[in-house]
């Protein structure tokens, strides 16, 4: 190791291993805030009423999320870490209903941060009607929306992995 590598490594064993110098160009809250910036985020009642006219719902929230707090019915689960490809209408891995770009997707999670994230990269890929429900899945119980129970589930989500992972 060069004297340069030892120097950086030092940088990183101390006890604030991120230097005012190399802190990143925009931080967690940053990055969240523009996001939102371009979102015509949506409330509850406007994501039941899309979701009625065509719009997909995508609950990107861990399993265990979904198996304590319910789900939506008729929403589309898919992992966060597997967004991206399967909503690529040009991907292999794409889901079914991955048909263009057109399609007003809404995602959510469960309070509506990750999702923001994500309904921003999903405009990046080009999806320009992709947004995300403003309170997430909580805001969707908190107004009386349909709500499925976990028992359900568990085999509904069983069957879909089990599809998903056999493209």
């Amino acid at each position: 190791m060069g004297a340069s590598s030892s120097t950086t490594l030092s940088k990183w064993t101390g006890p604030n291993p991120v230097l005012r110098e190399e802190a990143p160009v925009k931080t967690a809250d940053q990055l969240l805030s523009a996001a939102r910036e371009r979102l015509q985020r949506v409330t509850p009642q406007q994501a039941f009423a899309a979701a009625e006219a065509g719009a997909l719902l995508v609950d990107i929230r861990l399993s265990e999320e979904r198996l304590a707090q319910g789900a939506i019915p008729g929403a589309l689960v898919i992992s966060r870490n597997h967004l991206e490809w399967r909503l690529d209408p040009t991907c292999d891995a794409r889901v079914p209903q991955a048909t263009g770009y057109d399609r007003q997707i809404i995602v959510f999670c469960v309070e509506g941060y990750t999702s923001s994230l994500a309904a921003a990269a999903l405009q990046d890929m080009g999806f320009p009607a992709a947004t995300d429900l403003d309170g997430g899945f909580m805001a969707w119980a908190g107004a009386g929306l349909p709500i499925q129970q976990s028992a359900a589930l568990l085999e509904h989500e069983t069957r879909a992995e089990t599809a998903i992972h056999t493209m």
